[in-house]
């Protein structure tokens, strides 16, 4: 039952990452407009190859840290934080402005180097994905191995539907459907950095476990 949990939780962050607006979603659209879809699936697959090294980073410095409930606990509260910093972000959402413009790099180029520059994995992978994953481990490596799956499964997954409905309707993105869908993932993921919140407040023994 535990790893179905860790499963849900993969799978929720992954398509909040993988369909709100941030750099790599906007890069993904422009080069499908821009090109085609081929490109845009080039770009969505970016995070499979850039995210390694910032997972293995991650899940080693807490595991090494795994004995300290207040450096895990506060961890977690800024997991909360930045988790919720999302969710206001999708919440608040309007529109997506999408720029078009020509660029000299290859379309797979491009997606390693924005995924790279964008501050989002770093953060999240520090704060949210290695604190779940050295907690799915605790568990077995079958939910270390779920999480990790499911996310890059929806991540990746949900971009290139993006793509594919892009490709099909610019309109896609201005529709009220994507924009609706956008909001009610902002507030699963509130629900997320409470969870968050509870967890930090109970390594700090604050809460009972």
């Amino acid at each position: 039952m535990e790893s179905v949990s860790f499963l849900l939780s993969g799978a929720v962050l992954g398509l909040a990452a993988g369909i709100s607006p941030g750099p790599l979603l906007t890069l993904v659209v422009s080069e499908t407009l821009r090109q085609n879809r081929k490109a845009g699936i080039a770009i969505a697959i970016a995070p499979v190859l850039t995210d390694i090294p910032v997972v293995a980073v991650s899940v080693l410095v807490l595991t090494k840290l795994s004995e300290s409930g207040f450096v895990l606990g506060t961890i977690s509260i800024f997991g909360a934080l930045f988790i919720g910093y999302l969710a206001y972000e999708n919440i608040t959402v309007k529109e997506i402005e999408i720029s078009t413009r020509p660029a000299k790099e290859t379309s797979l180029r491009k997606g390693i180097i924005a995924n790279v520059l964008n501050p989002y994995p770093y953060l999240f992978w520090m704060t949210v994905g290695a604190p779940m994953v050295v907690k799915a481990f605790g568990v077995s490596f079958l939910s270390a191995f779920l999480f990790i799956g499911s996310f890059y499964v929806l991540l990746v997954g949900s971009k290139i539907v993006v793509v594919l409905l892009v490709d099909k309707s610019r309109a896609f993105l201005r529709g009220p459907a994507y924009i609706a869908a956008i909001k009610a993932l902002g507030f699963i993921l509130l629900l997320l950095a409470a969870f968050f919140i509870s967890d930090g407040l109970k390594l700090f023994g604050i809460l009972q476990r």
